[in-house]
Order: C-alpha cells, then sequence, then structure tokens
C-alpha cells in the first residue's frame, strides 16, 4: 500500500504553478527547483511556508504521514506544490529529523 501510495506522489512531483489558500505566484512556482526536489507548503492556522524537499524524504515514515494527512484533507487531484495540513514547524522537525 505505500509503495502505491509513494509511486502516485512520485508520479505527479513535476515542474509546477499552482494557487491555494491565496497564496501568490511567487510561494508556489517552483523555477529554482532541482531534478530530484520537489515543493512542499505547510499549512495551518495561517501559518505557511514553502519547503524544498529531497525525494529521499519520500521513504521517511513521518513524511509518508503527513502526506497520507494531505491526501485525506486534499485528495490526489493537487497539481503543483504539495500542500500538508500541518504547521511549518512540525515540518522543519521532520526534516530536521532525518540529517
Amino acid at each position: 500500500m505505500v509503495h502505491s501510495f509513494v509511486g502516485k506522489i512520485q508520479k505527479g512531483i513535476s515542474h509546477f504553478v499552482h494557487k491555494r489558500h491565496g497564496l501568490n505566484e511567487e510561494l508556489v512556482v517552483a523555477e529554482e527547483v532541482r531534478e530530484g526536489y520537489f515543493t512542499v507548503i505547510a499549512v495551518k492556522d495561517g501559518e505557511i511556508k514553502r519547503f524544498i524537499i529531497g525525494l529521499e524524504y519520500l521513504s521517511d515514515p513521518e513524511f509518508l504521514g503527513l502526506l497520507d494527512q494531505a491526501r485525506e484533507e486534499y485528495g490526489f487531484i493537487q497539481k503543483g506544490a504539495i500542500f500538508v495540513p500541518c504547521r511549518p514547524q512540525q515540518l522543519q522537525t521532520i526534516l530536521d529529523g532525518q540529517r
């Protein structure tokens, strides 16, 4: 099940432009995203922050948990950046934990 979930996420990662939550294009446009990375936007209670994340995080159980929450809230129809329903500090803690 996790393998197919990761596969769907990987298929959806590309260069993108997408507006959601009233964000401007500068926050969402990922022109500077290099191959092997993707954009995640953490949004919760008015806090918003964009992260450029390496594909290696697609194997991190905590990060996959956030993606599952995103799937439940937003579905797989998201285009562009992946929005996760968490505070930016929570995502940063997950990212720092894998280093």
